[in-house]
């Protein structure tokens, strides 16, 4: 199932996360000019590895790289599907909480994201790198705000494909559920590489438990949940 749009209408145009959008679009756009090699550096180099926490040394660049590498994404699907979640997703959570206080939600999701997929990696020495983790906290603070809202989806079955309306508790809950399994999954065989799911866990966990204390108190919802 693939979000195309929901039916919680914006009050505000959503500027930060606007900006966010294009930010991670000319972050990518520029990765993309470079060298394959120079790439891999900058991936390394600003990308969340796990050993660096546990090295008194490399730890201040380790933790420079918790906000880095929310911006470097490993592809166009990547990135993609990223944009697309934020970009659905986004808007109505940070008409809840207003501009600023969005953008702090943002990044305190991500970098706590980050530092759950550092406990929780499965090898010490494979950078993290995308928004996800950031964006699953916005998923998280959405199906605190809006769990009755809707949200339309294209549906594969076979040779079939059809446009489906499901309750946001019901995607986002599925959604959730998937990155548990897969999380407790990576942890019984050893994976190398492939999808940060302990940074969406957490960022979702942290989302869903901030965004209490972040909402804007005139805020009237629709579907408020708590």
């Amino acid at each position: 199932m693939i979000p195309l749009k929901d039916d919680v209408p914006s009050r505000r145009y959503p500027i930060v996360n606007t900006i966010l959008l294009i930010s991670n679009i000319l972050v990518f756009l520029w990765e993309i000019s470079l060298p394959q090699r120079v790439l891999e550096n900058i991936i390394f180099k600003y990308g969340v590895i796990p050993y660096r926490f546990f090295n008194i040394a490399l730890l201040p660049h380790g933790i420079l790289t918790l906000f880095t590498s929310m911006f470097l994404h490993g592809g166009w699907s990547h990135v993609i599907g990223n944009m697309l979640y934020l970009y659905i997703f986004g808007d109505n959570v940070e008409d809840a909480m207003g501009h600023f206080r969005y953008l702090i939600f943002y990044l305190l999701s991500g970098i706590l994201a980050g530092m759950t997929q550092v406990f929780f990696s499965s090898n010490p020495y494979i950078p993290a790198i995308g928004a996800s983790g950031a964006i699953a906290g916005v998923l998280g603070a959405y199906i605190r705000y809006f769990p009755l809202a809707r949200v339309l989806t294209i549906t594969f079955f076979i040779f079939f494909i059809d446009f489906i309306y499901i309750p946001a508790f019901l995607y986002i809950g599925l959604w959730f559920l998937l990155q548990v399994s897969s999380g407790l999954f990576s942890l019984l065989i050893d994976i190398s590489g492939g999808i940060a799911w302990w940074a969406h866990i957490g960022g979702f966990v942290f989302g869903f438990i901030l965004a209490k204390y972040f909402r804007r108190r005139k805020y009237w919802f629709y579907y408020y949940l708590g």
